[in-house]
């Protein structure tokens, strides 16, 4: 007689303590909603982050980045393979409007000791990434440019030729 009576006054001490708490959370809530209409909106959270990876297959995870003209821009690029990068190096270069990705790509692939970025034709790139290792990542934050399509490429020999390239599209 002695438990029974013990696990009816448990079971209700638990309702009543389960009921208790969702009426102070819901309290809580309602308190707060007046003042969280008050406050100011939040300042900007910073740049739009884009991942791309690049693998030992030559290629990026994505090839089309949407944008809006003056949007900041934060891209992360990350080398996922295994092999050395002397052998399978990646990077992300973006070009300027108009400008001949293919051309560029068949310059690079003779500038070995500037990242694969030939200093003649710097005035084309808009932002890069610097040519990464195995398992390491980079990243290079811009403003998106005027309405127009940019071509991005990784400028290691003979990885634009297989398809590692997109487009950065701004609207």
């Amino acid at each position: 007689m002695n438990i029974r009576l013990f696990l009816t006054l448990a079971l209700a001490a638990l309702v009543v303590s389960g009921c208790g708490q969702k009426d102070s959370a819901t309290a809580g809530a309602t308190a707060a909603a007046p003042a969280a209409a008050a406050a100011p909106a939040a300042a900007p959270a910073g740049p739009r982050v884009v991942e791309i990876t690049g693998n030992d297959t030559m290629k990026y995870s994505l090839t089309t980045i949407e944008a809006k003209a003056g949007e900041e821009i934060k891209v992360i690029l990350t080398n996922a393979g295994t092999m050395p990068k002397e052998a399978m190096g990646h990077n992300w270069v973006l070009l300027k409007a108009g400008s001949d990705a293919m051309a560029f790509a068949t310059v690079a692939m003779t500038a070995k000791d500037t990242d694969y970025i030939p200093a003649s034709l710097k005035d084309q790139v808009i932002a890069s990434i610097g040519l990464l290792g195995p398992r390491k990542s980079g990243e290079v934050t811009f403003k998106a440019p005027a309405p127009g399509e940019y071509p991005f490429l990784c400028t290691f020999p003979a990885h634009y030729a297989v398809g590692m390239k997109g487009t950065l599209i701004v609207k």
